[in-house]
């Protein structure tokens, strides 16, 4: 199994893993409408056999109340073949893409996920920093990574996602 950037050669099988994962194709349009947007994007996919077998993405969010111009990302959505499920191939895939994003310089990431799922990283509720997501959900599914210990201290407010969320 390999862990890569995603090509342009992908961007099909990502949209169909994702419209498969997931109970509408909202998810997979959104990859797309994300990518071509052109916001800046990380995008890694799992490939096994030449198959693409899992994607994640992480896109720009903003910090309402930012004094200190933190770059933050945001990891939506991620998503795994359901024959590959439970094999570690999200574990490495969340783990490169916070690679990633450290070596871009983000100073932390924000994910909306399951709250057993991603303390395994080092996520912790955001509500820790004061800090929120602008939309309606419970305190231990919103969920932020320091990427550089201690940098989000003093900082509060609300996580905005690119507009392109604003359509789901």
């Amino acid at each position: 199994m390999n862990i890569r950037e995603e090509q342009p050669s992908d961007i099909d099988k990502i949209w169909k893993l994702n419209s498969e994962a997931f109970e509408t194709e909202v998810e997979a349009n959104l990859v797309n409408s994300l990518r071509n947007s052109g916001c800046d994007y990380i995008s890694l996919v799992a490939e096994t056999d030449e198959n693409v077998v899992g994607h994640i993405l992480f896109t720009p969010v903003k910090l309402t109340e930012n004094k200190n111009n933190l770059k933050i990302a945001g990891l939506a959505p991620m998503v795994i073949s359901s024959q590959f499920q439970n094999k570690g191939i999200g574990s490495k895939l969340v783990n490169a893409g916070l690679e990633h994003c450290r070596s871009e310089g983000y100073d932390a990431v924000v994910v909306l996920g399951h709250p057993t799922y991603y303390p395994k990283f080092s996520f912790v509720p955001s509500i820790k920093y004061d800090i929120k997501s602008k939309y309606d959900v419970p305190d231990d599914v919103f969920m932020i990574l320091e990427l550089k210990p201690g940098i989000l201290k003093g900082h509060k407010g609300k996580i905005q996602y690119h507009e392109e969320f604003n359509n789901l």
